[in-house]
């Protein structure tokens, strides 16, 4: 078993993955710095089983300022979740995505280097790909916003660090993930809530964008197995298996509430992806990783998790 390092670890996937974790063995400290991208009581509760789990322990600390190389010391494996989120936003304050998505991750690897990390295990995005994000991993990288943007230069920096200093890497791309936990600024939690509590929807754009969309346990077994296989220094798709557009889950969450969306029609917004479609095949082949649970399993488990 190893000592782990997830950061973000009070975020959506972050926790879940430092209790996938903890749930096999493993040691882990989990880093959050509580940025005031959403409100900290919901990041709180989202350790709250962490924090009763013999072998987990919490830190808070910003990556862009404190001395990592303590909180690094005995870590074999390093889970970077922590970024800032979100499209929107990126458009008026890069300084935030700079630093959090870029610097952050620099002195992270610096970190990782100096005390001989055996594995980095980088979390990208989609977005790097831009509006269309279809294809394997091949598919040009032409984000269409400055969050996808910092995010590809954070990956281009665990190629400097892999290429320079041997620091053993693998990147996952995820898509589009939802689930139990999911921010409250994410669409489909908007759109839950809205539908649960009979309020309006501002739906921007004709509802025809399609997504990929990964259920949250799909995403944290494509770490459990990059962290099984071991270093592979190569990036990897993690998309859901079944495609949907944004009209089509608007349609199976009214049927999973039993009450119908009031939607507000709104233009498109900038720099949001037409259609993501993963192509998992290398992570099949290299990680023995695939995704399992279908948009209408994954919906109503998050139905009930904002419901309760």
């Amino acid at each position: 078993m190893s000592l782990c390092l997830v950061t973000g670890a009070a975020g959506f996937i972050g926790s879940h993955l430092a209790e996938a974790l903890v749930a096999q063995g493993h040691r882990v400290v989990g880093l959050d710095c509580f940025t005031d991208y959403y409100p900290r009581p919901l990041k709180e509760r989202n350790l709250t089983a962490l924090r009763q789990a013999p072998g987990f322990t919490f830190v808070e600390a910003d990556l862009r300022t404190a001395d990592l190389g303590p909180l690094l010391d005995g870590v074999e494996v390093v889970f970077h979740q922590a970024a800032m989120a979100g499209l929107l936003k990126s458009w008026t304050n890069f300084d935030q995505y700079m630093t959090c998505n870029i610097l952050a991750t620099q002195r992270l690897l610096e970190a990782s280097r100096q005390v001989g990390v055996r594995h980095f295990i980088h979390a990208s995005t989609s977005s790097v790909y831009g509006r269309e994000a279809t294809g394997d991993e091949t598919r040009p990288l032409q984000p269409a916003s400055p969050y996808g943007l910092t995010k590809l230069a954070a990956e281009h920096l665990v190629w400097n660090y892999r290429d320079t200093f041997g620091v053993p890497v693998t990147v996952l791309r995820y898509f589009s993930v939802y689930g139990p936990r999911q921010r409250p600024d994410m669409g489909i939690h908007i759109l839950i809530d809205a539908v649960l509590h009979g309020k309006p929807m501002t739906i921007f754009g004709d509802g025809t964008d399609t997504r990929g969309n990964t259920y949250i346990s799909d995403a944290v077994e494509a770490n459990l197995a990059a962290l099984a296989h071991g270093p592979t220094g190569e990036a990897f798709n993690i998309g859901g298996g079944s495609v949907v557009s944004w009209n089509r889950v608007i349609e199976l969450v009214e049927g999973l509430v039993g009450r119908r969306l009031e939607r507000i029609p709104g233009p498109a917004r900038p720099g949001d992806q037409r259609a993501t479609q993963a192509d998992t095949s290398k992570a099949r082949r290299v990680l023995g990783w695939q995704p399992r649970v279908d948009i209408e399993t994954g919906l109503s488990a998050q139905v009930e998790w904002q419901r309760a």
